[in-house]
């Protein structure tokens, strides 16, 4: 049975799109018989513990503010707990990939990388990051991707990685929209959203890669702003509530706080469409949830969004394109409300049939069967 040393930055009760996706698919492994011991470099202030979970140990090291004592430190606790490992896995941030080349050497276990988002997109062009993401690159006995366009950027650094496609997942049989969440999302609708506009959902942290400000430049030279409401959740940055509020006479908006996950089906029931402008990107949550519970996307072809979005369930165009952005808009401005019910109802058929948990965990079951025994 395989038994994995799985590092990362990002665990709950860590917040975030990378934890939830940690979490998720450390339950899929677990649930299918292989043990997951997790160290979570956290950087929040916890005490150093090893304490039994569900199918595996959480060993949490708080990297505080000499992180390689931590990693150090934590080389100490894995060799005072005897541990053997089958596969080590890197999975999100630095310092995880710093420290699982060594661990997996010392441990005479194949290394794993599970590459995200800016992990890839960022660490390949950082003075600060690179040389730590090729060394791991180069040690790995595979590199997961969660975008198949991410491939090209790992070859480009390290030419015969063996780089496996692993998309995300959503469980559409508890992602659900209760009846209670609908009349919460209509009741808001009517207070917050004029007569008229379609919501359109912005949500997560909203950064410079995200796309958000070129977004609003395409609704504003598209003519269209007028036809939207903006609801943007999340960390928005200083310079688009600047902009939304210089051009109040043209964009209404309503701005909510971070959420976590599962407080988030109403707000999806009050949209219209989920956008996603994104320079690039990895596979946001944000999509395939969207989709999943029927909102057709308004997205850019960055990274994993080209895995999942396309013209059949939203309204798509080149990342960066202006002019294609633009078009986009154009056509979900002037869509019918029943073209709209028909995109998003496909969304929910692609994602149910294509982008379910129990395919996620068979693709990392096959990349630890492929690359030592498992």
């Amino acid at each position: 049975m395989a038994r994995v040393l799985w590092l990362t930055e990002h665990y709950p009760p860590s917040k975030g799109g990378m934890a939830e996706s940690c979490d998720r698919i450390v339950r899929g492994l677990r649930g299918s018989g292989v043990e997951v011991d997790v160290a979570h470099l956290t950087r929040r202030v916890r005490p150093w513990k090893v304490e039994r979970e569900h199918g595996g140990r959480l060993l949490t090291a708080p990297l505080g503010d000499d992180p390689e004592h931590a990693l150090r430190r934590l080389l100490a606790v894995l060799d005072t707990e005897q541990l053997s490992y089958s596969h080590v896995v890197a999975f999100g941030g630095a310092y995880a990939m710093l420290a699982a080349p060594v661990l997996s050497a010392l441990r005479q276990a194949p290394l794993i990388t599970l590459l995200r988002g800016n992990d890839i997109d960022i660490g390949a062009f950082s003075l600060r990051r690179r040389g730590v993401l090729v060394d791991a690159l180069r040690a790995s006995a595979q590199v997961c991707v969660v975008a198949r366009s991410q491939a090209r950027l790992v070859t480009a650094l390290v030419p015969d990685a063996a780089v496996t496609w692993v998309p995300n997942s959503v469980d559409t049989a508890n992602w659900l929209i209760l009846p209670s969440e609908r009349e919460r999302a209509r009741a808001w609708r009517a207070a917050n959203v004029p007569d008229g506009r379609r919501a359109l959902g912005l949500i997560g942290q909203l950064k410079n890669k995200k796309g958000v400000g070129f977004l609003l430049e395409a609704l504003l030279a598209s003519g269209h702003a007028e036809a939207f409401h903006l609801v943007l959740v999340g960390e928005v940055e200083e310079g688009v509530t600047d902009f939304l509020s210089a051009r109040a006479d043209r964009f209404t908006c309503s701005f909510l706080p971070f959420l976590e996950r599962y407080e988030l089906p109403w707000v999806y029931a009050a949209c219209d469409l989920a956008g996603l402008p994104s320079f690039y990107d990895g596979m946001p949550n944000v999509a395939l949830e969207a989709a999943a519970l029927g909102v057709p996307l308004l997205a850019s072809d960055a990274g994993g969004l080209a895995d999942v979005a396309d013209e059949e369930i939203g309204f798509v165009f080149p990342a960066g394109d202006a002019h294609a952005c633009r078009a986009a808009v154009d056509r979900a401005a002037r869509a019918s409300a029943e073209e709209l019910a028909k995109r998003g109802a496909a969304g929910e058929e692609r994602i149910r049939r294509d982008f379910t948990p129990a395919a996620e965990t068979a693709g990392y079951l096959r990349v630890l069967a492929e690359s030592g025994a498992a």
